[in-house]
């Protein structure tokens, strides 16, 4: 996965989310983003993701600029896979109901081949008991497992999580961590918004270290975490890996 981006910033409001920002990537399959709360870090996400458009700058993937028109947008964001922190499954549908609604009406699939492959990967992650639960009779694990099936299941270019673990406790986040390890020990691209400095260094090749809506560092995961370059992020790596 290659990722670009030139002179890139976004405002909301008086809020300066993300500064004029230029960033090379010419081959990063697991990027990890870490960071202090309100840095920037999931704004930069969202970008990636098409679902906020710059104010200013450019945006490529593999080499391709992301357009601002709604068009362009809609098929980019049909082409990955997105998780956020708050599950986002639809209340009144069961798990097997919220993977296949979006491969039907979305991909093109038809009803019986999007009811397969839903099943096929629920029972690949341990969740084929609970395909016809919904969402309230699930765990915070469980429901966090479906978000990610059904990001998979679209078959996407890439996947980006948003800090899927910061509304779960301990073991369900070790749940969903497990998954995530498993997607990158398949050689699925992936960029991930986390707190979890073991599982980024675990799992990430390239890390980038967002605050003041700047990056404020970036590059290979071991040498991130191992010789940071930046009093920024020696200190906030100091304070988070303190306890």
């Amino acid at each position: 996965m290659r990722i670009e981006l030139v002179g890139i910033a976004k405002r909301f409001g008086e809020h300066q989310a993300l500064r004029e920002t230029t960033l090379a990537l010419p081959d990063v399959h697991a990027m990890a983003v870490i960071g202090p709360s309100g840095g920037g870090k999931t704004t930069l996400l969202r970008l990636i993701a098409g679902l906020e458009i710059p104010d200013q700058g450019e945006l490529f993937i593999d080499g391709e600029r992301l357009e601002s028109g709604q068009a362009a947008l809609l098929r980019h964001r049909r082409s990955i896979g997105t998780v956020f922190q708050s599950f986002n499954l639809f209340p009144h549908l069961s798990a097997l109901e919220n993977i296949v609604l979006p491969l039907e009406k979305v991909h093109g699939y038809g009803r019986q081949a999007a009811c397969d492959h839903a099943m096929a990967l629920l029972e690949r992650f341990q969740l084929a008991p609970h395909a016809g639960k919904r969402p309230a009779e699930l765990s915070g694990g469980q429901q966090q497992r479906v978000a990610i099936v059904r990001a998979i299941a679209i078959k996407p270019r890439f996947l980006l999580f948003d800090e899927p673990t910061s509304a779960l406790d301990p073991e369900m986040t070790a749940e969903v961590l497990d998954v995530i390890g498993e997607l990158r020990a398949e050689g699925r691209d992936l960029i991930m918004v986390t707190h979890h400095m073991g599982f980024a260094r675990s799992v990430a090749d390239h890390c980038l270290f967002v605050g003041d809506g700047e990056i404020l560092e970036e590059g290979p995961a071991r040498d991130f975490f191992a010789a940071p370059r930046s009093g920024q992020l020696r200190s906030f790596l100091a304070k988070i890996l303190k306890y």
